[in-house]
């Protein structure tokens, strides 16, 4: 499946008809749509959503529940989605999306095409949905209905943020940790593994056979259950309240962010980013610096008396070579001596011995003066060997000299060394930092006079401060709502275990019967479904990984665990031990989601394009090129990126990607909105860089 058209019609910042045609083309999959930030990348996303899902969007992310509730309700969320310019003009205050795809198989549908419109008046504030196949409409479309329709049989809304995302949100993927995080992969899971059905069946057969045991209750265990039944009423309700307001958190902590980071630009256009209290604390840094580079000095005169031998590496070892020699030289004095005295007594008892092979004394004496003879010649020349070992003597260190100087040089080599390194690694380091905050104090003071960077920088505080505020409220919120999830979860036992107490009525007892023997097997298809699959997903999210990591067995295997409505995957290192996720850089991280995004979406058996906002972001040039080479021509038959020129897509990577790109525009943006223009794949960045040139004058 691939989408060939898509037409944007007063949506947001586009006014008037704006259309984009994905050429097909072989062997070429990528689209690119480049843009300047606030030009049009996110809201062509949530347009192509919205076409899809209307009023269910919803359930698509949160991201957009929480925007609709910010606006207060569906409605006034579609009123802010509108143009304004057309709001205030005479032009039909019409809103539209309409999408065009093609390659679509249905099963007992035969088409070529499937056309989406979806349309919005702003003044009736009616919504309409036309849906067409090969350009009529269809009965079976009719009687299913076309969000039905939609649903089932082009791409369930459950898994649409695996093929709408923007790359930076989907790291949340890789951080997850939580318990209630890993419910919601979990969740994920069983929405790719399209399962989510049979989870639905499994909930609803056990409220069916919780309503069988509860028409059993006694007068007696009545009230109890009344009081489990309130108890579970008021837990659900609180967690529901609390998600509210974590909700309304969050939209309070992105209004205040916005303003913080429009402050921050105005500071730095005004030359003056840094506050009072920022200033002080650089000063408190300098001189804490100041202070470590003193105590580096300190330790480092301890060392003097050693220095000059680390200094005079070459002579120490030449030293240590000559010392080595010496001691060779006086073992074989001393085994000269020893040697003598053996030839001595070898050449007496051979005298002694030839004495008894014969009587003439004349033979005797000779055989002992050629005895004497050798004795002396042998003896002659190990002394003239050894005179010559003796000549080599230059330091004649005694045996315990010698050992001590070993200990030195062995003191030098190792702990010594590597101490003095640290130090003069810590004072460069420290000398770095000083000269850096120093320049940064010299900035600051230079400009601190600045009436309106000060007023600035107050209200900056300010909503900062309020933004902290914030952060710990969320955080004592989370810590709640994992408390009452937990509350929730142990009296739902109980209530269960309660209810299993209560005798059947009679007509009550088959119908129990066969829905407990029935939610059992949902429970076995379920948990069945699951095992067998994972071993696919532990397999792609591998292959994906060593694919796009340019560390070698980095992550040698990965391990998927389910246990009931929990899932966590393991990274294993090369060492067979678990890789902490918190010690992956952001880019790793980034990467492991890649590799899970495109695990989940092979899981799911969907062909259907996948766009992707501000990719590239976190990756090095190496990451990069994998992900460009390997990832993207890949992923989909039809691959549509939003990136920022230059920060989140360099000329180099565009060059890279060039092989596999098949059409290229840039979002234009002027008063009356933004378009699209189409550019010719060797043309993009010069007009990207003409455009800069203007803006920059």
């Amino acid at each position: 499946m691939r989408i060939d058209q898509i037409e944007i019609k007063n949506f947001r910042i586009y006014k008037g008809s704006n259309l984009i045609d994905f050429k097909k083309k072989k062997k070429s999959n990528i689209y690119l749509i480049a843009g300047k930030n606030g030009f049009g990348k996110t809201s062509f996303l949530t347009s192509l959503v919205w076409v899809f899902y209307g009023k269910l969007i919803a359930q698509v992310e949160d991201k957009y529940r929480k925007d609709i509730k910010k606006a207060g309700g569906y409605q006034d969320y579609l009123d802010t989605q509108f143009n304004n310019e057309i709001k205030l003009s005479s032009a039909p205050k019409i809103m539209e999306v309409n999408v065009t795809l093609s390659d679509v198989v249905i099963p007992s549908v035969p088409c070529k095409k499937v056309e989406i419109k979806r349309t919005y008046n702003f003044e009736t504030k009616e919504e309409t949905l036309q849906l067409l196949i090969d350009g009529s409409e269809n009965e079976l479309t009719k009687d299913v209905g076309y969000e039905v329709f939609i649903n089932d049989f082009l791409l369930p809304r459950e898994i649409a943020k695996f093929f709408f995302f923007d790359a930076e949100k989907i790291v949340s993927l890789a951080e997850a940790k939580s318990k209630s995080e890993l419910r919601s992969l979990s969740k994920a899971y069983s929405e790719v593994l399209g399962i989510k059905k049979y989870e639905e069946l499994k909930r609803n057969l056990e409220v069916l056979l919780s309503n069988l045991r509860r028409r059993g209750v006694s007068e007696q265990e009545k009230e109890k259950l009344n009081q489990l039944i309130a108890k579970d009423q008021e837990l659900s309700k609180l967690i529901d309240y609390n998600q509210e307001q974590q909700d309304d958190l969050d939209i309070r902590a992105s209004n205040l962010k916005a303003k913080s980071d429009a402050l921050q630009e105005k500071l730095i256009r005004e030359g003056n980013a840094i506050t009072l209290e920022e200033l002080k604390a650089l000063k408190k840094e300098r001189e804490d610096l100041k202070k470590a580079i003193e105590v580096t000095k300190q330790k480092l005169k301890k060392h003097y008396e050693l220095l000059p031998f680390l200094i005079a590496s070459e002579q120490v070892e030449q030293l240590k070579n000559q010392l080595e020699l010496e001691s060779k030289v006086q073992n074989h004095h001393f085994s000269l001596s020893i040697y003598k005295s053996k030839l001595e007594t070898f050449s007496q008892e051979l005298i002694k011995d030839l004495s008894g092979i014969t009587d003439d004394k004349k033979v005797q004496q000779q055989l002992e003066e050629l005895t004497k003879k050798a004795y002396k010649r042998e003896l002659k020349k190990e002394e003239k060997a050894n005179a010559l070992d003796q000549s080599k003597v230059l330091l004649d260190f005694t045996e315990e000299e010698h050992r001590e100087f070993l200990a030195l040089y062995k003191h030098l080599q190792t702990s010594f060394k590597s101490q003095i390194e640290q130090l003069v690694q810590e004072e460069k380091n420290n000398r770095i930092n000083y000269s850096r905050v120093s320049r940064k104090i010299k900035q600051g003071e230079a400009r601190k006079d600045n009436h309106l960077a000060k007023k600035l920088r107050d209200e900056k505080q300010k909503i900062d401060q309020a933004l902290n505020q914030i952060k710990e409220d969320k955080n004592k919120l989370a810590e709640e709502f994992g408390s009452l999830n937990s509350q929730h979860t142990s009296h739902k036992k109980v209530l269960s275990e309660f209810e299993k107490n209560f005798n059947l009525i009679e007509q009550d007892l088959k119908k129990y019967q066969v829905t407990e023997k029935l939610l059992n097997k949902i429970k076995t298809v379920i948990g069945r479904i699951k095992e067998e699959k994972k071993f696919a997903l532990q397999k792609t999210i591998v292959l994906g990984l060593k694919r796009l990591m340019h560390k070698d067995n980095f992550v040698k295997d990965v391990q998927v665990n389910i246990r009931e409505d929990v899932m966590d995957i393991d990274l294993i290192g090369e060492n067979n031990n678990i890789i902490d996720k918190d010690n992956l850089s952001k880019g790793e991280q980034q990467l492991y989601a890649t590799a899970l995004l495109k695990a989940l979406v092979d899981e799911s058996g969907i062909e259907f394009p996948v766009f992707i906002d501000s990719p590239l972001q976190k990756f090095d040039k190496d990451h990069s090129k994998n992900i460009i080479e390997e990832f993207y021509p890949n992923i989909s038959n039809q691959v549509v990126l939003f990136p920022l020129l230059e920060k989140e897509l360099t000329e180099k990577e565009y060059n890279l990607m060039k092989p596999n790109l098949s059409q290229v525009y840039m979002i234009q943006h002027n008063e009356t909105g933004s378009a699209f223009q189409q550019y010719k794949l060797n043309q993009l960045f010069k007009a990207f860089k003409e455009e800069d040139h203007v803006y920059a004058r």
